[in-house]
């Protein structure tokens, strides 16, 4: 039996041989896309006082979870594919988890305060200012960062006092589950804590879900006009959600069940879609959907020219 403070290392074993330029030149590439798009839309949103409405500081949050949950993932993957031992070291590894963990649990609770905000301009719009005002905002956003951080510091805590039994991790990152497995105590408190939280953020999925339906019904009896707005606004929210959801549903059948029958690249792919895709897609969906958005990046474009 090897105890935990014993094992200084992880080795993540889904690597693979590839070609090691190739694989460098595409995540790098990805990242500095990640990067660029999303910073691009929060320096957009604070230097802009017009987007300073809380629709866009929710949106200005979404995006600067993006720019930290990749960060949490691309170096370390960048750093792995030029490696040949593959290894990274526990406190790093742990650290990983939190970022991963974390931004995963941000970005839904980010979602629900979104459809909130949505369901409240939609269905109060004369409420709407007295009821969403800039105290309110405040507190939602700092809800929305402080307490998945809370929570997954509770969980790498209870992952970080277990008994290891092997240190070799079957993926390409650092992953919770995973170092679960390898422990050979009990790792009871591990599983209710994990049960307890995963039934939170599903709530918080059902919650967002709900929201959206009570927008609908109200849009189905408005005018034409109230249900095109509705739905220019709703649409984006919505495809973030479900893309999201759909990523970590996948994430989670590939990593608890065997899936031998599946190709290993196809099992590494599922494993990072969550992680790569979102940030990808959400500039692009809210970016070009939302018109003050492009006009604001417009004018600040061609001010600077």
């Amino acid at each position: 039996m090897i105890n935990s403070t014993e094992v200084s290392y992880f080795t993540l074993g889904a690597y693979f041989d590839t070609s090691e330029s190739l694989s460098f030149i595409i995540i790098m590439s990805l990242y500095v896309f990640i990067v660029f798009a999303n910073l691009s839309l929060v320096v957009v949103i604070c230097v802009n006082r017009s987007l300073h409405e809380p629709m866009y500081l929710f949106l200005c949050s979404l995006f600067v979870n993006e720019l930290y949950g990749s960060t949490g993932l691309f170096p370390l993957l960048l750093a792995q594919v030029l490696s040949d031992s593959h290894t990274v070291s526990a406190p790093f590894c742990f650290l990983q988890i939190f970022c991963i963990y974390s931004y995963a649990n941000v970005e839904f609770c980010n979602l629900a305060i979104m459809s909130y905000d949505r369901y409240l301009a939609i269905c109060f719009p004369l409420q709407y200012n007295t009821l969403m005002t800039s105290h309110r905002v405040a507190g939602l956003i700092a809800l929305v960062w402080l307490y998945p951080f809370l929570g997954i510091t509770g969980l790498i805590s209870l992952s970080a006092s277990l008994q290891m039994c092997g240190n070799n991790i079957n993926k390409v990152y650092c992953d919770n589950f995973f170092i679960v497995k390898l422990s050979c105590g009990d790792t009871t408190p591990n599983n209710i804590y994990g049960m307890v939280y995963t039934a939170v953020t599903i709530g918080v999925v059902i919650s967002i879900l709900y929201t959206y339906i009570r927008i609908l019904r109200v849009c189905s009896s408005g005018s034409k006009q109230t249900r095109q707005k509705a739905l220019s606004t709703c649409t984006p929210h919505l495809a973030s959600l479900l893309n999201f959801s759909c990523g970590c549903f996948f994430e989670i059948v590939q990593s608890r069940f065997e899936m031998k029958h599946v190709p290993h690249v196809a099992r590494i792919f599922l494993s990072l879609y969550w992680l790569t895709c979102q940030p990808l897609l959400n500039p692009i969906v809210y970016g070009l959907n939302l018109s003050k958005i492009r006009s604001s990046c417009r004018s600040l474009v061609l001010g600077k020219m």
